[in-house]
This record gives structure tokens, C-alpha cells and sequence, in this order.
């Protein structure tokens, strides 16, 4: 897990080492002051000139400024390191975020995702921060001052001999109770992050509803969950300081009774100089084992958002390419032969089942069913979004799982059932089709797709800025904005999933009118729950619990399938056909 984290060091090495230098010095200079200090006191109280005072006070202001020097650089060098490791960290996981099939961001919800990019890539890199800077320093001086003790207070420095123990198992136990705790709420972060995702997304939904209350109350009880575990373990980590004090005042009675004895007996060596040392190096060891229980209670606190990052890091696309890829697609044909297919290896129903099919390039196809009968999911076997469990999926007579993936894709234009419009310009947002689409290109395309007389009248036109989630348009403005972005990337096939629902019906009839005349070479499939976008299809699928119960023109279906004769009076009726 460490080795794999660290590689999103990378070109911040250099800084890391540079904050350990700093460190190590700033500890050694620290370490040396006391020492001088104590032979300044003791050499004041035997009586020395004022020229030796004001050298040797000289010499500890030098030695201050280059402890603070040294302790500048290696704090802006650990930030500078920290910080970009955090940069590299959440680009290496959203660049394999994006490489991500359907089923592998099946396998973690949205809301977690966003919680290990934040939360837990900020937990990371406070613990990466205090490696660094401090998981050396608090060693090395408790090393230095306790070596340093024995040299200077000789049995002075026995009083450690108690301390340390009691404090370091006293940490061990307060971070061992503490964890447990902290574990748990990374968990509960998702839940929170979860709950306040669908709320800002489903707002209209929850206003509508009048339903700001209930929204409100389960958000409260999902913070209040989180507040109770973060208290308790805070509670247990706040008797760090009571510890940290007891072992203070313990050292501060014993240096002073013991050496004032000793003084007093005058046969120890041991003078006012040793004593103030022995209790400034007594309390440089204390806080630097307070320190280190610090790390450790942050170590195991982050160690599970490292393991959280590592998950997405580690995780593995299900779908790929092959070794030896193909990239051109010759044209627009489609092959289902005997394909199954299910969300998981260990499911055991499958969604699509024995789908054989043909479509020529250049038809236009038409898939109805009802909800839950798989539409959506065959047609994403076509750019691979998912593979096939069983048979053989094939475009332009290839096996989609011989093509480039990114060939593939821009060879299949989708319009999705979710309308996902991105914050930016209209044109902005067109340009995803294709980023390099001319103006005349970009209005053609809405002229096809009849988003042209709606954006006319915005006052800026085509550089009318879309605010987060397309708010400032309707659904069916949407709709036609992501019909005209599908028709920029002029695909050999195009797909529309339910992609009209919002739009009338007249224009959606002029919208199937404008696609055999500017794009009559690519294959057309469009899923609808309205007949009339698809009565006038040259084939038209059927779907039932994941297998095509029966296919032909809307004139054969009529007399041959029962569910598409029922649907289809259903709409006469509710007047939902166009005469």
C-alpha cells in the first residue's frame, strides 16, 4: 500500500529530502542549546565578565536563528511536498477513474468516490505531511535530548527511565480505544456526502414534494451519527493532555528534589546549570513522544483512507484493449449473435439473454419495451460500455472487443436517458462532440436537431453560458442540445435512448425527418416508450425480461406481437399517436 502511494511523489522528491535535511539540523541545534545554556548558568553563578556573557549569548542567538532558519525552510519545503503529493494523488485516481467501465463505477457509488478524492486524500496527505516533517524530528530529538540528559544530569536522567514508559504506554492505549471510532466514520462520510448529492441534484423534486423536512431530518441524523463518533473518539484523544501534564510535573518534582539534594550534598557534580537543562530537556522528551503518539493516532486514522485510495488506484477497468487493436470501423452494421449478459460474474439472472440480431448500415432501428425489459442495456453493448457475458457483439462485421475503445466510441454517437449538460457556453458544451467543430458545422448540427430556435433567442446565442446541470434550460432544450453534441461527432452509428421524451411530438417527427437526409449512412437506433418516434423504422425490436420477443416493421408488428398491438391501441386512445 506505501509503495504504491508513493509513487505519486514523483517530482517532489527533491523537497522531501530537503525537509529531512532541514529537520535533521533543526534537531541537532536544539539538542545543543540546553548544554550551552546550563555551562552559561553555571558559569554566571561562579562569577565570569560580561564580555563571556554577552559571546556566549551571542553564540545561542546564532543558534536560535539557524534552529528557526532550518525550521522555515523545511516547513515550506514540507508544504510544497505535501501538497503536491496531494495534487498527484487525486489526478492519479481520477485519471483511473476515467478509464473506469460501467461496472467497475457500479462497484463504488458516486458519493464514496468524492469522499476518497477529498476526505480521504486530505487525511493522506496530513499524515504524509507529518512523516515527513515530524516522524523524523520527534526521533531524532527524543534520541538527542536523552543522550544528551545522561551527559549532562547523569542520574538526573533516570527519572526517564519511568516517565517514558507510563507515557508511551499510556498513548498506545488512548490511540488503540480512539481508532475503532475513527474507522467507523469514513464510512458514515459516504452516507452524509450520499445524502447530500441527491439532495442538491433531486432540489425541484424535494421542493415539489414539500419535502425539506424529512430531507433535513435525515440529514441532521447522518451528521449527528458522525459528531457522536468523532466526539467519543476525541474525548479519548483529549486525554493525551492530561497524561502529557502528569508526566511533566513527575519529571519537573523528581530533577528538582533530586538534584537540589544533590547540591545541597555538593559531592554529585550537579549544578543549577545541569537542573535547568535536565528540565528543558525533560520537557523536549515529553513533547516529543506527545508528538509521536500524535502520528500514530493520525497514521491509523489515515492508514484507512490510504487503504480507501489504493482500492480505486489498484482497481483494474474490466473492459480494455486487446493487443492488437483495429482502428478504423469500416461502417454502421450491427451483429448480436446468442448473446447473454448479466451486471455480475456471480449474478445469477441474467439481464439479456439469447439475443441474436442483424442490422444493416444505414437503417434505422426502433426498440420498445417496457421498463425493466433491458433496452438501455443492449444497446450499451455497442461501444462496449459493458461486454457480453456470452457471444459475440460485432460493428462493421468486427468483434467490438477487437476494436481501439476509443476508435469504438467515437465511431457511436449516445444520447443517454439522463440529459447531462456540463457547466459552460452553449458551443462549449456542443464541442464535446467534436473539438474541433466550426461554427457553420455546430449550427447545422442544431439546426438538425431543432435546438437552433430556442438558442436564437437566448441573447447571447451559441455563447450563452449553461449553468451546473443545465438548470437555466428545460428538458427538452436539453435533450435537443445533447441530440445536436451526438451529431457533431458524425458517427457511424447513432443512439438515442429515450433521448425525446421531453420533446413534443411534432418535433420530434422533424428531428427523424432531418436524419435521413443529413446522415442517411449512419445506423440509427432509437429506444422510445412512444410508438410514433419509431412507427416509421425500418425494423423494430420488441424487448421482454431481456430477450426480443419479436421484430419487423410497425405494419408486421401490428399483426404479429401482442404487446406492441396493446401498446399501440394504448396510445390511440390517449391520443399519443400521430395520424
Amino acid at each position: 500500500m506505501l509503495k504504491k502511494l508513493a509513487k505519486s511523489v514523483r517530482e517532489y522528491k527533491l523537497p522531501v529530502f530537503l525537509t529531512l535535511f532541514f529537520i535533521m539540523a533543526e534537531a541537532a541545534i536544539e539538542s545543543i542549546i540546553p548544554s550551552i545554556t546550563a555551562k552559561l548558568v553555571n558559569n554566571i553563578k561562579d562569577g565570569v565578565s560580561v564580555a563571556y556573557i554577552l559571546k556566549t549569548g551571542g553564540i545561542l542567538a546564532l543558534l536560535a536563528i539557524l534552529s528557526l532558519s532550518c525550521g522555515g525552510i523545511a516547513g515550506y519545503t514540507c508544504a510544497k511536498a505535501s501538497a503536491g503529493f496531494s495534487k498527484n494523488l487525486r489526478h492519479d485516481m481520477f485519471r483511473n477513474i476515467q478509464k473506469f467501465s460501467f461496472g467497475n463505477i457500479d462497484k463504488f457509488s458516486s458519493s464514496s468516490l468524492v469522499t476518497r478524492m477529498t476526505t480521504d486524500v486530505n487525511n493522506v496527505q496530513m499524515a504524509f505531511m507529518m512523516i515527513i516533517r515530524i516522524a523524523l524530528r520527534a526521533p531524532l530529538m527524543l534520541i538527542f535530548s536523552i543522550t544528551m540528559a545522561f551527559v549532562i544530569g547523569g542520574k538526573l536522567a533516570f527519572g526517564f527511565v519511568v516517565i517514558i514508559p507510563v507515557l508511551a504506554g499510556g498513548l498506545l492505549m488512548i490511540a488503540k480505544f480512539a481508532m475503532p471510532a475513527f474507522r467507523r466514520v469514513f464510512k458514515k462520510y459516504d452516507r452524509l456526502n450520499e445524502s447530500v448529492e441527491e439532495n442538491v441534484r433531486g432540489m425541484r423534486v424535494v421542493k415539489g414534494f414539500s419535502r425539506e423536512n424529512y430531507e433535513r431530518k435525515k440529514f441532521k441524523a447522518a451528521a449527528d451519527d458522525i459528531c457522536v463518533d468523532f466526539t467519543k473518539a476525541e474525548r479519548i484523544v483529549s486525554l493525551n493532555g492530561p497524561l502529557m501534564q502528569l508526566c511533566i510535573y513527575f519529571n519537573m518534582v523528581f530533577v528538582l528534589s533530586i538534584g537540589s539534594y544533590a547540591i545541597i550534598g555538593g559531592k554529585s557534580g550537579i549544578d543549577v546549570g545541569e537542573i535547568s537543562a535536565m528540565l528543558t530537556y525533560g520537557f523536549q522528551v515529553l513533547m516529543q513522544l506527545m508528538m509521536i503518539s500524535m502520528i500514530y493516532v493520525m497514521l491509523t486514522m489515515s492508514a484507512e483512507s490510504a487503504k480507501r485510495i489504493v482500492e480505486v488506484l489498484d482497481e483494474k477497468t474490466t473492459i480494455k484493449n486487446c493487443d492488437d487493436p483495429i482502428y478504423e470501423v469500416k461502417d454502421g452494421s450491427i451483429s448480436f449473435e446468442n448473446v447473454d449478459f448479466k451486471y455480475s460474474e456471480h449474478g445469477k439472472e441474467f439481464a439479456i439473454s439469447d439475443v441474436s440480431l442483424k442490422i444493416e448500415s444505414g437503417m434505422t432501428v426502433g426498440v420498445i419495451g417496457g421498463t425493466g425489459s433491458s433496452k438501455t442495456t443492449l444497446v450499451q453493448l455497442i461501444p462496449r460500455l459493458y461486454d457480453a457475458t456470452d457471444g459475440v457483439v460485432t460493428v462493421g462485421g468486427v468483434d467490438v472487443k477487437n476494436y481501439d475503445l476509443e476508435t469504438l466510441r467515437n465511431a457511436v454517437g449516445m444520447v443517454l436517458q439522463k440529459n447531462i449538460i456540463f457547466s459552460g457556453t452553449i458551443k462549449e458544451n456542443l464541442r464535446w462532440g467534436n473539438e474541433n467543430a466550426t461554427d457553420e458545422e455546430i449550427i447545422d448540427a442544431c439546426k438538425l436537431a431543432k435546438a437552433d430556435e430556442f438558442i436564437e433567442t437566448f441573447p447571447d446565442k451559441y455563447d450563452t453560458f449553461i449553468e451546473q446541470g443545465g438548470t437555466n434550460v428545460s428538458g427538452g432544450q436539453k435533450q435537443r442540445l445533447c441530440i445536436a453534441r451526438a451529431l457533431l461527432k458524425k458517427p457511424k452509428i447513432l443512439i438515442l435512448d429515450d433521448s425525446t421524451s421531453a420533446v413534443d411530438t411534432k418535433t420530434d417527427a422533424e428531428i427523424r425527418k432531418g436524419f435521413k437526409s443529413y446522415i442517411p449512412e449512419t445506423t440509427k437506433i432509437i429506444i422510445a416508450q412512444r410508438i410514433s418516434s419509431v412507427q416509421d423504422a425500418d425494423m423494430i425490436l420488441v424487448l421482454d425480461n431481456g430477450k426480443i420477443v419479436n421484430k419487423g416493421t410497425h405494419e408486421q408488428l401490428l399483426k404479429e406481437s401482442e404487446i406492441y398491438k396493446e401498446v399501440y391501441e394504448q396510445q390511440i386512445s390517449g391520443g399519443g399517436i400521430d395520424e
